[in-house]
């Protein structure tokens, strides 16, 4: 399990990482409150919830050249980022469970 916990901690570091990139950009910023219904002052709040890094994952994942654009500033592999997105809560209807 301290494998499961280690992969979601990464993938949580990567969505938060993710959430500074869309907040810093003037283009991305309100496409992203948009698509998500969130007002600027809500972020905060809006980001203790299930599911909402799992859905700043899918924003940046969702449109090719601004999960270029992030992978190349941070240094994070593509493949990284849809993989952090399965290993976040409701970022994937097919997620694994051990019984």
């Amino acid at each position: 399990m301290a494998n499961a916990a280690s992969m979601r901690e990464e993938a949580e570091t990567i969505a938060v990482k993710a959430l500074g990139f869309i907040a810093a950009d003037p283009e991305l910023l309100p496409r992203f409150l948009a698509i998500t219904g969130i007002e600027a002052n809500s972020i905060r709040r809006a980001a203790a919830e299930p599911g909402f890094l799992a859905g700043v994952l899918q924003f940046v994942l969702a449109h090719e050249p601004t999960l270029l654009r992030f992978a190349e500033e941070t240094g994070t592999p593509p493949a990284a980022i849809g993989k952090a997105l399965r290993a976040l809560p409701l970022g994937n209807d097919d997620h694994e469970r051990s019984t």
